[in-house]
């Protein structure tokens, strides 16, 4: 892989003092939804900087997505991180099972505000720490499950990629094991899902075959990993731009990491946050790119080089 290209975007902040934004969602009304990890809560933040409680989360509300119905569908951690205020910057802290309440996969009526728990479990196995989802289109959606690093009892899961269904009829383990997934997303033509790993610091791609199911692939295909990137950088979330790019939040150094589909080209788009954890596209033309930066509390835009990616029911 060569040496990523270091870009400077300017940034235009939006909403300041929010409690480690994560999944923002950019709505046609011109505001964005997000949640606050430590509120915890669904919240929306309006044009003008201002903001709105939609849903009071028990947990960590962590990725979310707009599903079929216009309700959001979000993934819970459980409350697997605990907030560290260092003052200037505040970082998800170790894992305190006084304040776990398990993992599970929610909706969010936007109308009301009603939380429903759709899945906590697949096939007898309770779900440690959802992350982030991606909608196929086809009434389904990808997620991760980051799973649980626990300090007292040196221990760390290994985890899975899930399919469900919106309707909460069928939840599917994809593939296993995984390493502390965290960002998943879809390519333009949704023939592949990509998917981040936090601490291996690598993104990784695989065919699909059709809603939930993927191409089988040899223990030894070096091509299931689009790009690993050098030194200490963490991944956490990411999308897809409108020219296939992945767009992995990269935690540490602070901003975007940009990876062309062949995984030839880098480009890193520094932000001057180290927790740098998500990016959603949106505007009329799809240029605009909405970041959080949760290390310090806030919601930014900026112009992409690339036209975004249009999700399914956004």
């Amino acid at each position: 892989m060569t040496d990523a290209v270091q870009l400077q975007p300017e940034l235009t902040e939006i909403a300041a003092g929010l409690r480690f934004p994560e999944g923002p969602i950019a709505m046609p009304d011109g505001s964005v939804i997000l949640v606050e990890m430590f509120g915890p809560r669904l919240t929306r933040v309006l044009a003008d900087g201002t903001t709105e409680t939609i849903a009071e989360i028990e947990g960590g509300p962590n990725g979310a997505a707009i599903g079929p119905d216009g309700a959001v569908y979000l993934c819970n951690n459980g409350g697997s991180f605990t907030p560290l205020d260092l003052g200037e910057i505040m970082l998800p802290g170790p894992f305190d099972p006084g304040r776990y309440i398990g993992g599970r996969i929610q909706r969010v009526d936007l109308h009301d505000g009603s939380v429903t728990d759709l899945y906590t479990e697949c096939d007898g196995r309770p779900l440690r720490a959802p992350n982030d989802l991606v909608m196929d289109g086809h009434g389904g959606f990808w997620f991760t499950d980051h799973g649980i690093r626990d300090n007292e009892a040196r221990t760390a899961d290994l985890t899975a990629i899930y399919y469900a269904r919106v309707d909460g009829s069928q939840i599917t383990e994809v593939t296993f094991p995984v390493d502390a997934p965290n960002g998943i997303g879809l390519s333009p033509d949704h023939s592949t899902v990509y998917w981040a790993e936090t601490f291996t610091g690598r993104v990784y791609r695989r065919s699909i075959a059709g809603p939930g199911e993927l191409v089988p692939a040899s223990p030894i295909d070096t091509s299931i990993v689009l790009a690993g990137l050098p030194g200490y950088q963490l991944l956490d979330s990411l999308a897809v731009d409108g020219d296939g790019w992945v767009c992995v939040a990269t935690l540490a150094n602070g901003g975007i990491t940009a990876i062309s589909p062949d995984g030839s080209q880098v480009e890193h788009h520094a932000t001057g946050d180290l927790i740098t954890t998500n990016i959603c596209f949106g505007g009329d033309d799809m240029r605009t790119a909405y970041l959080t930066l949760s290390g310090t509390g806030r919601l930014v835009a900026t112009h992409w080089p690339r036209q975004g990616l249009r999700l399914a029911h956004q």
